[in-house]
């Protein structure tokens, strides 16, 4: 991937976050255990999810949950509070983040297959962007204002954010992660392959 020239970034984490509230928002913690099948306690912990509607498969079909973990960067959050000029900054909690991480900017562009490696030993693997969505923008909407007191809509939501929403994965090896560790992105690269 293009935006990404090097195999390895570096950044920072600045928050974690976990709940199972009806409302996908999550509260900050101290840290979090990572384990084989997600967060310990999080609404989207599990080996196995049921499938939304508008996905491939009929909704509710039981399929691999490939979003035991979602992350989200402070510079994509700061970009689209200042493109909403919302009043107060968006935080990650409030779009059901687990994970917020400062120093890579382009962070929802991480391609499939790319590592967030911490210093426990824990390591996280991307599996796909995440999208915006009209449902969270609703949630969005009722629970910030604008600097003008303009009315905000889902849709502007789902505008500005595409493209800056985060990543969604699985947890590969366990351990723990807090606010302040050290993540080492390990991007993945496609490899060279040769036909014969």
């Amino acid at each position: 991937m293009k935006k990404f020239p090097g195999k390895t970034l570096a950044g920072k984490v600045v928050s974690v976050h976990s709940g199972n509230n009806q409302d996908l928002s999550k509260e900050a913690r101290e840290s979090l255990s990572a384990e084989i099948g997600g967060f310990a306690g999080d609404k989207h912990q599990g080996f196995i999810r049921k499938a939304w509607e508008g996905e491939w498969e009929p909704a509710d079909t039981l399929r691999r949950n490939e979003r035991q973990w979602s992350g989200v960067s402070v510079e994509e959050l700061a970009f689209i509070s200042e493109h909403l000029a919302l009043s107060e900054p968006l935080a990650p909690e409030t779009l059901g983040a687990n994970l917020c991480v400062e120093g890579i900017p382009e962070f929802s562009l991480l391609p499939k297959g790319s590592k967030l490696v911490f210093p426990s030993g824990a390591v996280l693997l991307v599996e796909e962007y995440n999208p915006p969505c009209v449902e969270m923008g609703a949630q969005i909407v009722a629970k910030h204002s604008t600097h003008s007191g303009k009315s905000l809509t889902p849709a502007a939501w789902v505008q500005l954010a595409a493209g800056r929403r985060g990543v969604i994965g699985v947890v590969d090896v366990p351990g723990t992660i807090k606010p302040g560790d050290e993540v080492e992105v390990r991007v993945y690269q496609q490899p060279a392959i040769a036909m014969l």
